[in-house]
């Protein structure tokens, strides 16, 4: 019986457990198309044959850059097995990130999805000494494809098998696994070194976390694998039996998961938001009687409680009714078979886990990091493991504990090695006995359940001495149907302010039933009706928050923040520098009003 050990082992686990039919499968050009356990093994190790014959040793990185489909993964493992490292890295940074990576982490070939991406980075193979080559997953003219790497060893695979063997075997748990470079909010991004033990000890503890799921059951996965969120979980789904379905592309999602019948898949909050300000959109487009019971609906649904015992006679005979009149209709929206869809990257409102939770939409918070590869902490899907707002309770495999200052810092098989090349910066997270500063402030209770208030590094203090956590009142005020995206500001300022992204979607249909013309959406946030009904979103939300944290004074942008134009990290975080010096002539308004 083969023992998860190493990452690649779980191919071996499921050979031996659970061989499906379908256990990677991808949607290309309006259609399936699957790979079984066995087509999964023949191309794993035709991978690593082609590397050994191409003469890669143990220690050598391999980059990838590339959408997700089952070649990530037969690269993943291909690599893998034979001691190579994975330098996996996300599609969507900058040249200069890019040139960074490449070079920094010492990649001797790089595989990218398909032409746009070949074009693009092509030229570094020129530019930087290490990187021998490019390959493409995608057939491209003028490129060389992935699977000239496994037509190397044509004619030496019977030589090259006992290679193979020799080199998995030498593999170890503490053996280097990957690279993953934290995208960061500021500067050059940093190599997280994590090894096999690390990822494996994550997986087998993730596993008790998704009991709902079981071998058979289909994920669709659509996050970024370079996500370390979405690599490790379709590790676990892996260990599982599950099939694991890639997205068409983002636009598609829904589709797929209706396609499929998904039991399960990973997000971040952003999409949550999106899915219910759609349905709250459709909802106000009703009339009479139906919108009454829809709003009925969602109000019962914002009263959901985790606790049986908690909820009522009364509260569970209005529950099925609403589930039946409305609710349902949002899980079936969903492909109506759903079982565990994990939420991590940033905070979710509790109000979108009260309320999906009511749908029969089982959404688990959970928290980590890259460097804690990454789970930490997670809810379960049953009681007495779910608290709406707290990011669920640490397992007993891990240790967490709050420093002095609020840092929530963390011990155990799951944190990194250190960063890459670095170990000035690596001496500043990690302590000699192994305690990491996750730079997160929180707080534990007795029942080892995780709370996350803010970053350390951005709470700021105003100028009468008064701290404030930015990610509280940005999380509270993002409740509103109005507010897309928000970042506090006030850093040495006598007050708390605030830039605020209208939701342009919802803000149209408003204006529309206001009848409020406008040019365009740079004319719109100008107008006074529009300031005006911002300023009461934001004196409702303003109640639920200490004198301090209160927002005094706001400016409309009148565009959307996101990673293609930089005020956003990969993951979706703010880059708040970026974002002060792109609007430091509306911070200005805000502090200095002629």
């Amino acid at each position: 019986m083969t023992e998860i050990k190493r990452i690649f082992d779980l191919l071996a686990y499921s050979e031996e457990n659970f061989p499906m039919d379908v256990a990677l499968a991808v949607k290309r050009y309006g259609k399936w198309e699957t790979f079984s356990t066995a087509d999964y093994r023949k191309n794993v190790d035709a991978v690593s044959l082609g590397l050994l014959a191409m003469g890669f040793e143990k220690g050598d990185k391999i980059a990838t850059v590339s959408n997700n489909r089952p070649e990530w993964n037969f690269m993943d493992f291909g690599m893998g097995q034979i001691g190579c490292v994975h330098v996996s890295i996300y599609p969507t940074i900058s040249d200069e990130e890019y040139r960074h990576i490449l070079s920094h982490s010492d990649s001797r070939i790089l595989v990218v999805a398909d032409k746009a991406l070949f074009d693009r980075l092509h030229h570094f193979v020129d530019e930087i000494d290490k990187l021998e080559a490019i390959y493409t997953f995608d057939e491209v003219d003028g490129a060389a494809n992935w699977r000239e790497i496994p037509a190397q060893a044509k004619g030496k695979k019977t030589s090259l098998r006992p290679l193979l063997e020799k080199r998995r075997r030498a593999v170890k748990p503490e053996d280097l696994l990957t690279l993953i470079y934290t995208s960061g909010t500021t500067g050059l991004s940093k190599g997280v070194m994590l090894s096999h033990k690390n990822v494996v000890s994550n997986v087998l503890m993730s596993q008790k976390m998704v009991t709902a799921l079981k071998p058979g059951d289909r994920a669709l996965s659509f996050l970024p694998l370079c996500h370390v969120l979405e690599r490790t979980g379709s590790y676990v789904w892996q260990s599982l039996g599950i099939s694991v379905y890639y997205a068409e592309s983002i636009e598609t999602i829904v589709e797929n998961m209706i396609e499929i019948k998904a039991n399960a898949f990973i997000t971040v909050p952003r999409v949550f938001e999106k899915i219910y300000d759609k349905i709250i959109l459709k909802g106000r487009e009703l009339e009479g009687i139906k919108k009454t019971i829809f709003f009925w609906a969602v109000k019962i649904g914002d009263q959901y409680d985790p606790n049986p015992a908690n909820r009522t006679a009364a509260y569970n005979l209005k529950l099925t009714i609403a589930r039946k009149l409305v609710l349902d209709k949002w899980r079936e929206a969903l492909g109506g078979s759903l079982k565990s869809v994990v939420s991590g990257g940033a905070a979710l409102q509790p109000r979108l886990s009260r309320i999906f939770w009511a749908a029969g939409i089982p959404v688990q918070e959970g928290y980590g990091l890259t460097e804690t590869s990454p789970v930490v902490a997670g809810n379960r899907s049953y009681f007495p493991y779910i608290r709406f707002g707290w990011v669920g309770a640490v397992p007993e495999e891990i240790e967490v504990k709050i420093a002095d200052d609020g840092e929530i810092l963390v011990r155990g098989d799951n944190v990194m090695k250190g960063y890459y090349k670095d170990p000035e910066k690596t001496r500043q997270v990690l302590e000699p006995d192994g305690w990491f500063h996750t730079g997160d402030i929180g707080e534990l209770d007795k029942d080892r359940f995780l709370r996350i208030t803010d970053r350390k590094k951005e709470i700021f203090k105003l100028s009468g001495g008064k701290y404030v956590a930015p990610q509280l009142v940005e999380n509270t005020m993002k409740e509103s149907m109005f507010i897309e995206q928000l970042m506090v500001i006030g850093e040495n300022q006598k007050f708390t302010g605030a830039l605020i992204v209208p939701d342009f979607d919802y803000l149209h249909t408003w204006c529309h039933l206001h009848n409020i013309t406008y040019r365009d959406n740079e004319d719109l946030v100008k107008k006074p009706k529009v300031v005006s009904r911002y300023q009461e979103e934001v004196d409702k939300y303003n109640q639920r928050l200490d004198h301090v944290e209160q927002i005094k004074v706001f400016r409309l942008v009148p565009e959307n923040w996101s990673t293609e134009t930089g005020e956003l990290s990969p993951t979706l975080k703010l880059k708040r520098r970026v974002i002060k010096k792109k609007y430091q002539i509306l911070i200005d308004e805000i502090y200095n009003p002629k």
